[in-house]
């Protein structure tokens, strides 16, 4: 299997397929970049909002973290939520893996209260599929959408994975994201190696995800039924068989 998340969540997906008894190749499609996170002690901050893990990762080291830690989050899915828990917040409120459900989240747990009173930090990276912050704002919230992170492309692809495509020895290909999918489908025409890397299963989180490789031409793709990765896996079992035992 090829998996194209990013570092360094990939090692843990990696573990996780070899676990189920498959061979497993990393080609990290994007590069995670942190960015400066001010520490603006003026703003009355009454929650936090996070649609991915690696928000909180960009800044759980620099000035002004702690101060967030004693606050409500909103984490988009359990994943997220389990970064939350493990960086150290104490109240954090868990939706069921997209932002629409996020956005119901914050709207039901403010309900008897003034949707006005303080300001909600959104933690997000520099590409967003939705305006979160602008729909919140919509919904009589005060949001403060800060960007702590971008997740830049990675242009080819390893020399063993390109090896591994001309032997077909790589059976189908895990997607994460849009965003990665997109900077994958980049990188085997770069490489050379498009058709081959398309002509065998693409399982993806999501069918937004999907609509990238569809588009590129692939025709072997399964979605998960729900957008996490047991659900994944439960995709790739689907595509291909899950590996004997």
């Amino acid at each position: 299997m090829l998996v194209t998340r990013p570092q360094p969540d990939n090692d843990a997906t990696a573990a996780a397929l070899r676990a189920k008894g498959y061979d497993v190749l990393l080609a990290p499609m994007l590069r995670f970049e942190p960015l400066p996170f001010p520490d603006d002690q003026d703003t009355i901050t009454t929650g936090v909002i996070v649609t991915s893990a690696n928000a909180l990762r960009a800044i759980e080291h620099q000035p002004g973290f702690a101060r967030l830690l004693k606050l409500p989050l909103f984490a988009v899915g359990k994943h997220t939520a389990r970064a939350a828990r493990d960086a150290g917040f104490q109240d954090v409120v868990v939706a069921d893996g997209d932002a629409a459900r996020l956005r119901l989240k914050v709207s039901d747990s403010v309900r008897g209260k003034k949707k006005t009173e303080g300001t909600l930090l959104y933690l997000a990276g520099a590409d967003l599929s939705r305006d979160l912050a602008g729909e919140l704002r919509e919904d009589g919230f005060n949001v403060v959408m800060q960007t702590t992170y971008r997740m830049a492309p990675v242009p080819t692809l390893p020399a063993s994975v390109c090896d591994a495509f001309a032997a077909h020895r790589i059976e189908a290909v895990l997607h994460y994201s849009r965003r990665s999918a997109r900077a994958f489908i980049d990188a085997t025409r770069e490489s050379g190696i498009e058709i081959s890397a398309l002509a065998i299963p693409q399982c993806c989180l999501s069918e937004t995800v999907s609509e990238v490789v569809r588009e590129a031409g692939a025709t072997q793709v399964t979605v998960a039924r729900t957008p996490d990765e047991p659900a994944l896996f439960e995709a790739l079992d689907r595509a291909i068989g899950a590996p004997a035992r």
